[in-house]
């Protein structure tokens, strides 16, 4: 058994069924615990203006209950606002642990980072622990049967289910011997918000409550409409979602813990929910076995699509981060990210098609606009929703799929409940005429208080004209690309 370790809180702030906590407390008999306000990625929030961050507030919340969790069974956080890389060798060194225990990380700053850290503690004789706690199945422990990573999602699910065992997500035993929490001496509070350079956000004032205590409420919520999960999740007027996404990127919840219940739970909502947590690692799966999506298309033969450029384009990307398309159930999604961070799955999808098959911008753009917004920005899941709708991806939606935004507002929020909730001005219109409020009469949009092209803008895109574009655009697209697994 080693003398003292140290755990590094990342993306897992909670102690219960805590695999890096659980190890450590099996292996040590003194154990440290430190978190890192990590300044090689809070740094360029600041130099972007990204001061008012929720996440960062969420983050900064979240490692605050941390601490007093830790305080109330005899230890404590040890926080820095540092370099990662460099700190927490530093760290190591001055308290003269073992051993530090971690949960992989598998996005590719991470992947450099901990590959700096652990040549620094190998060099000085420390162990570079590294624990699954944020996956249930990671890197290649999912494998086709001739032994490649899967890139279609359906038979990946059938092999991850096929490979489940109980003890997969049985929780890791981080409740035994918390009495070897050790306090280090120099262990202050956490620096307040503004000490990090950050202000506070509306973050208060929605719906999200931070820490392992709000992940928690948050999935008893959901405990009570599970069931109804697979036809409610897709729409956005109704309490379908889990809205536990945040608490998963940010390692409040047990990703355990999560598909243990929905596996236990026969329900159709259930059994689709489960569904969800799978795509989740099938995403970090092919993030691990192909980085370059970060920058490229997965499949290289859709980087040859030639997109918008200019400044008509940059005037349209604007209107579309700004709400301002004309499309109401695109608008009202955009402003539902711009207003509380978070976008309902099935309007991702839709505003990702509008941007990438009615305005022809490049997935990038969007895919960097949810990196700056979303709340629970996952960089393997941003990346791979993009990817798919913009039909360059992994198992993606065919190229000639293109979603017409009306007819999906008529489907999805046949009552204008969700449109007129972000876009009051179209308060006036029926439950028929808000989805193309553009068609209705000038006399009718008078009544309704609404002038299109004053009040609330034209589209800025014919969608059939814009679908005939699309189709030509993806011309490019080799037919002969290889089958995938």
């Amino acid at each position: 058994m080693h003398d003292a370790g140290l755990v590094w809180f990342r993306r897992d702030l909670r102690l219960d069924d805590h695999a890096p906590l659980a190890a450590a407390l099996a292996s040590c008999r003194r154990v440290y615990c430190a978190f890192v306000f990590d300044r090689t990625i809070l740094d360029p929030l600041l130099a972007a203006g990204l001061q008012a961050d929720r996440r960062v507030e969420f983050l900064h919340r979240s490692v605050t209950e941390l601490d007093d969790e830790l305080r109330k069974l005899g230890g404590a956080l040890i926080v820095r606002h540092d370099v990662a890389a460099t700190a927490l060798p530093r760290l190591a060194r001055q308290l003269s642990v073992d051993a530090v225990y971690v949960g992989d990380d598998y996005e590719p700053y991470a992947r450099e980072r901990d590959a700096a850290v652990e040549r620094a503690l190998v060099s000085e004789g420390r162990r570079f622990v590294r624990c699954k706690d944020h996956v249930v199945f990671e890197k290649s422990e999912v494998l086709t049967g001739d032994g490649r990573p899967f890139s279609v999602y359906t038979p990946y699910k059938n092999a991850w289910l096929k490979r489940l065992t109980a003890y997969d997500l049985a929780p890791r035993p981080s409740d035994c011997g918390r009495e070897r929490l050790a306090v280090a001496s120099e262990v202050g509070r956490i620096p307040p918000l503004a000490q990090l350079g950050f202000a506070a956000t509306n973050l208060a004032q929605l719906p999200i409550a931070p820490g392992a205590r709000g992940g928690t409420r948050t999935f008893e919520d959901f405990k009570h409409h599970i069931d109804r999960y697979d036809e409610a999740r897709n729409f956005p007027a109704l309490r379908g979602p889990s809205y536990l996404s945040v608490h998963l990127r940010f390692g409040t919840v047990s990703i355990r813990e999560l598909a243990r219940y929905a596996q236990r739970t026969a329900s159709a909502g259930a059994s689709t929910w489960l569904a969800e947590l799978i795509w989740r690692d099938f995403y970090q799966m092919i993030l691990w076995h192909h980085p370059h999506v970060t920058e490229r298309a997965f499949r290289p033969e859709y980087d040859a699509i030639a997109w918008e450029t200019g400044p008509a384009a940059d005037t349209a990307f604007a209107a579309w981060c700004s709400g301002h398309t004309g499309y109401p159930l695109v608008d009202a999604a955009m402003a539902q990210i711009n207003q509380t961070g978070y976008m309902h799955n099935r309007l991702r999808m839709v505003v990702a098609s509008f941007l990438t098959k009615d305005l022809g911008i490049d997935w990038r753009r969007g895919e960097r606009y949810f990196a700056d917004q979303l709340n629970d920005f996952d960089l393997a899941a941003n990346n791979g929703g993009w990817q798919w709708a913009a039909s360059t991806g992994c198992d993606a939606q065919p190229y000639f799929r293109i979603f017409n935004p009306v007819t999906q507002s008529e489907k999805f929020d046949p009552e204008g409940a969700f449109i007129k909730r972000y876009l009051p001005q179209l308060a006036g219109f029926t439950a028929k005429e808000v989805h193309a409020p553009w068609l209705a009469s000038a006399e009718r949009q008078r009544e309704a208080g609404c002038v299109i092209g004053l009040d609330y803008p034209a589209p800025i895109v014919d969608h059939g004209e814009a679908r005939k574009r699309t189709l030509e655009r993806y011309a490019v697209v080799k037919r002969s690309a290889p089958r995938a697994a």
